[in-house]
């Protein structure tokens, strides 16, 4: 039997796992503590997600039997079960992947009792009551998918996607987990999103990221999650629907509502799961009626059919994604505060691709290499050599990708096709900043000119005023002044969007 509490030195290391445990995995102090915890470890094993797992189980063993928790409390006791959720978690990882890879193919939410049995027997050993293991094997269950999505989604080396990535994890367990553990695992879908940036840049794969890992109790008795994660993300262009479709969609109807209306319909809030998540692509094309509709239900978390008296719960969270410039809209009337506000429980911009090639020009190349192994499998080398080639054969070096990651994918498909790609000869974004150098050059332009011109430049790439503003050095609101100025004077908006 261990002596009662912990030593000093026992208490040091164990703080140290516990902030890796329940750290972000995408954050640079993870990657310092891991070294601090594995100091001989070589690169290739600080990449392998379990090495430290397996470095430090044996100091672990000593803890993993039921009498030891039950002689521990507080903070002691705290710090002996984080890290023997970390080594529990990380021994099961493989069969947990095999899990997702069998519900990401299926609708229906399949037997999960064999990993469950794996898990909780292992929990239940080291002193966890059956509850306990059932709640962490749903929070195994959640991580992993969390961190696979985030990182096949969301590729890239750059610093803005790595920043991108931290954000997302946040957004899906807070920026301290032992709050979200605690407490919030089962209040998110109070936690509205709004993700923002140019088109093409990736906000759907971002939305999709955040709505697949949502938390799922287990049950036990079933042996099965509450729903499969696959069905319970559900997305909407709102854009592609007319004015007098979308409330239908949204919200359903009841037969005879409308002209048309021949059988009840159940709109999109009805059949998103409690445990799932809506995205709302497009906001910003939302006319006023819709938005106060939209707004009633994240307000109260109900709604009401067309042609219904009957009120219904939604109890899923929320992502909305834009790439117009909310706040231009919201000046003018065409986009609600309130509603904004209720939106906003965090914002999230994508970066455009000029950003990442400029952050790391390694980056145009990586992403290309990943598009065609997609599209052709392992052998891919070749192809991708190919598609190389022919960017630097057939675009400008600077070549502003106005069309970001989904202008690339078709140009990589182009090139498979055709050898090709000249690029988006018509782009604004393109044709305005080469007018913008010629000018400059030519010395045509006077400081106020050169300043629109750079701020609308800057705009477009950042998003915000307040990054216009760092950048620049000016005020917000000067910044904005010649952000707006210069739309007004060449009738175009800005192509980005954000606060």
């Amino acid at each position: 039997m261990r002596q009662t509490g912990l030593k000093p030195s026992e208490r040091e290391f164990l703080a140290a796992l516990e902030r890796v445990a329940y750290g972000n995995p995408f954050s640079d102090e993870r990657a310092r503590l891991i070294r601090q915890l594995a100091p001989d470890a070589t690169e290739a094993e600080l990449l392998d997600q379990a090495m430290l797992a397996q470095r430090v189980a044996p100091r672990l063993r000593s803890f993993a039997q039921p009498a030891v928790l039950d002689h521990l409390s507080g903070t002691d006791r705290r710090l002996v079960e984080a890290g023997l959720l970390y080594v529990c978690y990380h021994h099961h990882v493989e069969l947990i992947d095999e899990l997702i890879e069998r519900q990401a193919v299926r609708d229906e939410a399949l037997s999960a009792g064999r990993v469950a049995e794996a898990v909780m027997s292992e929990l239940g050993g080291y002193g966890f009551t059956e509850d306990a293991a059932t709640h962490y094997f749903a929070l195994f269950y959640q991580l992993r998918r969390a961190f696979r999505f985030i990182v096949l989604s969301l590729a890239g080396e750059c610093d803005s996607m790595r920043r991108l990535r931290r954000a997302l994890w946040d957004n899906a367990f807070t920026h301290d987990m032992r709050g979200y553990e605690a407490g919030l695992w089962n209040r998110m879908e109070d936690f509205s999103t709004l993700l923002v940036g140019e088109t093409g840049t990736g906000k759907g794969a971002a939305a999709a990221a955040i709505g697949r890992s949502e938390f799922i109790p287990y049950v036990s008795k079933t042996r099965r999650f509450a729903v499969n994660f696959a069905a319970s993300f559900i997305s909407i262009n709102l854009s592609q629907f007319p004015e007098t479709l979308i409330e239908s969609e949204l919200f359903g109807h009841r037969k005879g509502a409308f002209t048309g209306a021949v059988e009840h319909h159940a709109g999109l809030f009805e059949r998103c799961s409690a445990h799932g998540a809506l995205f709302l692509d497009e906001i910003g094309e939302v006319s006023i009626p819709v938005q106060i509709k939209l707004l009633h239900v994240l307000q109260d978390r109900s709604f009401t059919s067309l042609g219904s008296h009957e009120r219904k719960r939604f109890a899923g969270r929320v992502i909305a994604a834009t790439n117009r410039p909310l706040d231009e809209l919201r000046a003018t009337g065409q986009f609600r505060d309130d509603f904004y506000y209720r939106l906003c429980s965090d914002i999230i911009r994508v970066p455009t691709l000029r950003e990442r090639i400029e952050e790391r020009s390694q980056e145009l190349e990586d992403l290309v290499r990943l598009i065609v192994a997609r599209i052709v499998g392992d052998d891919s080398a070749g192809f991708a050599a190919l598609v190389m080639d022919s960017v630097a054969r057939d675009l400008p070096r600077d070549y502003p990708w106005p069309g970001n990651v989904r202008e690339l994918e078709q140009a990589v498909r182009r090139i498979l096709l055709t050898g090709h790609y000249a690029g988006d000869v018509e782009s604004p974004a393109a044709s305005e900043e080469e007018q913008l150098a010629e000018s400059m050059q030519a010395g045509r332009l006077s400081a106020e000119e050169l300043l629109r011109g750079y701020c609308a430049m800057l705009y477009r790439r950042l998003g915000t005023y307040a990054e216009v503003a760092e950048r620049t050095g000016l005020d917000r609101r000067t910044a904005r002044k010649y952000i707006v100025e210069h739309a007004a004077r060449n009738h175009s908006a800005p192509l980005s969007s954000g606060p």
